[in-house]
């Protein structure tokens, strides 16, 4: 069920599972957006497949926002009233550079009706970074460094979902759920691309299913 078509796959095998992934959620395909660890964020209604960016986002019902992750982290974002709906892929550079501090712009609405879902990502017990990594948070928030364990003079535990969550609770952002997984020790569940470079990808999708979400009655 590999989903990506940049991983050497053949490409026959990845357009079925896709598919089979729509058929099986009742869907229509979503764009696959070529992500490139940066922070570009395109409305579904205009993306086109394979267009460079790391997120998506619609408020138009049965608009699927995508995103593809075998490491990094899949956030999906929706505001209350369930009127707009995002996805997001944060590797580390796109974390750092501000994906969800773009995302939510993005969203044009109040920060504090936004609830975020962090997907499956590898663990803060696996993840291994350089100083540069280290640099690149601590250096623009110095409460980052609680995300991050030495282990020797060169490298650190990192903690992605710590890191998430301290961009959001910056933008206003307070009902943030998920969490705790670890893809690169979950072998059975997940794809982890630092546990097997040749690997495939895991989708997390999000969409306004019915036009009634939109109300706020219901």
């Amino acid at each position: 069920m590999n989903l990506a078509d940049h991983v050497d796959d053949d490409p026959e095998s990845v357009n079925k599972n896709r598919d089979i992934l729509s058929a099986a959620l009742n869907i229509k395909q979503p764009v696959w957006l070529q992500q490139v660890h940066g922070i570009n964020v395109v409305d579904s209604r205009t993306a086109a497949h394979h267009c460079k960016a790391d997120a998506v986002f619609t408020n138009r019902v049965g608009e699927v926002c995508n995103v593809l992750t075998a490491d990094c982290l899949p956030l999906l974002f929706c505001n209350k009233q369930g009127t707009v709906v995002a996805a997001a892929h944060a590797g580390w550079r796109g974390l750092a550079e501000g994906v969800i501090e773009s995302t939510v712009d993005a969203m044009q609405h109040k920060n504090q009706d936004i609830m975020v879902w962090l997907g499956p990502a590898i663990g803060p017990d696996c993840f291994e970074v350089g100083h540069d990594v280290f640099k690149a948070f601590v250096n623009k928030d110095k409460s980052a460094i609680k995300a991050f364990t030495k282990t020797d003079n060169e490298h650190y535990l990192a903690d992605i979902y710590y890191l998430a969550r301290l961009k959001l609770n910056r933008l206003g952002i307070e009902q943030i759920y998920g969490g705790g997984l670890c893809t690169f020790s979950d072998e059975k569940k997940f794809y982890s691309f630092r546990r097997n470079p040749v690997t495939g990808r895991m989708a997390s999708m999000i969409w306004i299913e019915d036009e009634t979400i939109n109300n706020p009655d219901n």
